[in-house]
């Protein structure tokens, strides 16, 4: 785990690891040093009566004192500089496995937790980070030095102190064992509160059209519940933590003043070595304090670096590591050969024997029923998903042999849910080209039947976007979507219910404009209504994951029972 997440950090921030637990080690030098030149300052000046004495080691002192200030400055310059190196190389190594999932491997895990994993996963792991360059380096080192300048100065008094690390570690142990699976049950619960914001969010225009915030506040509140449960149970144990601690702590002072005294009343111990010894003993309870804080820490940390290291570790199921970076489609021919596919394997295949050819600058409309795998067909094309059985090939080559680039630069595809980005209208557009040009942009607007809206917009092109274009209707997100995608100039356009939004008329006009202007295009439409279909070259009727039937409106018509009931259904609503 350690060395999974240790993989992304960058040469720089790697130094500064190693620099701050040095300094550190230096700053507890400075600070275990100070109290033993305090006692010779007590012996020797105060006790003697030696002003000059007095001032030598109390300049010795202030010497110290401001090393160890500066080196604990660096440290935590250094720490936090490569804490914060940490989580940035943690975090990029996060968003880049994303972008690199196939749907698949997206499926696997929600939106919501994995929004939890890029941001209070990784907070917890940098914490966990920076606490260990600077705490897990200076407890022990000041455990060992102050231990042994305790005992050098009086190992008979020492024995008190010594008694009370069994207790310590006793209580230390059991909280370690019993807090990780209920701060795991806690980051699990902030998930589904997550999840819950979020889709609530998402629909809100929904919930107060049908008047449900009472169900989703009830709802909300019920996971905001389990959420504090959880963080009671778990926090619950820890705080039994600082308590022992400070038990500890205050009953090694009083026994060791005790006997301290006795010792000084009998001559055995001086002074200043009892104030000596006293500091010591301070400092190794504090060291044994912020173990015990470290590691309470790690505790709560390990659960989020779990579940970074589950999205780090989880296989790249599509790679294009065997692919030609020189092959390119030669044009938008679409072959499947003897398709089988299954989101779960070949046990549950949704596509059986898909044979289907289709011809480079062909309009092909796929119409059927829900749940006939339709999306599914034309997201194997661009190789979202691999094929179990048989091949799909795209300009006569296997998809398999194209960089990924490579292909889907060739096909352009407006999926079901139209996604629009923060930012302007041209912003938006330019997702399809980058470089495109005002006249490029209008010309696809155009074509897209978005001109006309698009102008009457308060500034244009250049009106913002809410978050997901909610500013827009339904309508006008779709024509931006199909615009953005006829700028990428693609030799396959796939269009998957993209006019579902759009009236009759708009949708003529649109199919019309894409014929006229983008010849030679490959274009699938998937639609359920008919009359976006009637002019494709050929259309594909699908039902249960199986090609039905395959020819024009007028063949279908003849031979195809399930598209004549469709036909004949639609046309009676529009009767």
């Amino acid at each position: 785990m350690i060395k999974t997440l240790w993989q992304g950090m960058k040469r720089r921030y790697r130094r500064y690891t190693f620099l701050a637990p040095l300094i550190v080690v230096l700053e507890v030098l400075m600070d275990v040093s100070i109290p033993y030149v305090m006692s010779l300052l007590i012996n020797n000046g105060i006790g003697k009566g030696d002003i000059g004495y007095v001032l030598r080691y109390g300049l010795l002192m202030v010497g110290l004192s401001i090393v160890s200030l500066l080196f604990g400055i660096l440290s935590v310059r250094l720490g936090t500089m490569a804490g914060t190196g940490f989580s940035k190389g943690v975090r990029e190594r996060l968003f880049h496995k994303v972008q690199d999932f196939s749907f698949a491997s997206a499926d696997r895990f929600s939106i919501a937790s994995l929004v939890t994993r890029l941001t209070t996963d990784v907070g917890n792991v940098e914490m966990a980070f920076t606490m260990c360059l600077r705490m897990l380096v200076r407890s022990p080192v000041m455990l060992v030095s102050a231990t042994a300048m305790a005992l050098f100065m009086n190992a008979r008094l020492a024995a008190v102190f010594l008694l009370a690390i069994p207790l310590i570690g006793f209580s230390f142990f059991y909280i370690i064992l019993r807090a990780y699976p209920l701060f795991q049950q806690m980051l699990e619960r902030m998930d589904g509160l997550n999840g819950r914001v979020q889709e609530n969010l998402n629909a809100i225009r929904v919930v107060k059209a049908l008047v449900r915030e009472d169900y989703e506040i009830e709802r909300f509140e019920q996971q905001a519940q389990d959420l504090k449960e959880a963080q009671i149970r778990a926090e619950r144990l820890l705080i039994w933590n600082q308590p022992v601690m400070n038990l500890a702590m205050y009953a090694c002072m009083i026994a060791i003043s005790w006997f301290g005294g006795i010792l000084i009343v009998q001559g055995q111990m001086e002074t200043g070595d009892l104030m000596s010894f006293i500091s010591y003993v301070t400092q190794i309870l504090m060291s044994l304090m912020m173990l015990s804080r470290i590691f309470i820490v790690l505790i709560t940390s390990r659960a989020s670096a779990m579940r970074i290291v589950e999205v780090l570790d989880t296989p790249v199921d599509l790679n294009d590591d065997a692919a030609d970076p020189a092959l390119a489609p030669q044009d938008g021919s679409i072959v499947f050969e003897g398709v089988g596919f299954g989101y779960y394997g070949e046990e549950r295949l949704i596509l059986n024997d898909i044979n289907l050819s289709i011809r480079a600058g062909e309009t092909v409309g796929i119409i059927g029923g829900t749940g006939s795998a339709k999306s599914t067909l034309v997201q194997l094309i661009p190789r979202l998903y691999d094929v179990q059985r048989g091949r799909v090939l795209v300009g006569g080559h296997d998809v398999r042999d194209y960089k990924f680039e490579t292909l889907r630069g060739a096909v352009a595809m407006v999926l079901q849910k139209n996604v629009l980005f923060s930012g302007s209208v041209r912003e938006n557009l330019r997702w399809g080209n980058e470089q495109a040009t005002d006249e490029e942009l209008e010309a696809a607007c155009r074509a897209a039947q978005a001109h006309d809206f698009v102008t009457e917009l308060p500034q244009g092109y250049d009106t913002e976007l809410g978050q997901g274009g909610v500013n827009l209707s339904g309508g006008q997100r779709q024509r931006l979507c199909i615009a953005r995608a006829l700028l990428c100039k693609p030799k396959i356009l796939i269009l998957d219910d993209s006019t579902s939004a759009v009236d009759t008329l708009t949708d003529s006009r649109l199919r019309a404009a894409l014929s006229e202007r983008h010849q030679g295009v490959t274009t699938l439409i998937i639609a359920q209504r008919i009359s976006s279909l009637t002019n494709a070259d050929r259309i594909v009727v699908m039902e249960g994951g199986r090609i039905e039937a395959v020819g024009t409106h007028e063949q279908l018509l003849e031979s195809s029972a399930i598209y004549r009931e469709v036909y004949e259904t639609q046309l009676k609503g529009v009767a």
